[in-house]
């Protein structure tokens, strides 16, 4: 099946960020998100999905058990379960990337 953002499942969240379900089961989950600059992310974990975060465009900034990465265009993150994390945008331009979790990591947030 042909999937994009132009006919998925569309959600706002934090501070007038964009996501759409490019795959939405039990078992993997797999998201396009768009973070407008200056935008970020609450710090939080996971207790059973493992993520990962592959970006499109931009650079994103991840903090990692109060450690800083920062991850550009056509490079990935892999986030273990349980494992405190957050993403900002502190770049100019649009932040957009992907992020697959297995299993599905909906109801499985746990916020700091």
């Amino acid at each position: 099946m042909l999937t994009s953002i132009l006919n998925s499942e569309h959600y706002t969240w934090g501070n007038n960020c964009d996501g759409w379900h490019l795959l939405k089961s039990g078992n993997l989950s797999v998201i396009q998100e768009k973070m407008p600059p200056g935008t970020s992310e609450k710090t939080h974990f996971h207790t059973k999905s493992q993520q990962i975060f592959y970006i499109l465009k931009g650079t994103a900034t991840f903090t990692l058990e109060e450690s800083n990465f920062e991850v550009k265009a056509n490079e990935s993150f892999h986030i273990k379960p349980g494992t405190t994390h957050s993403i900002a945008n502190n770049c100019l331009i649009d932040l957009e990337f992907l992020v697959i979790s297995e299993p599905a990591s909906h109801g499985d947030r746990q916020n700091i």
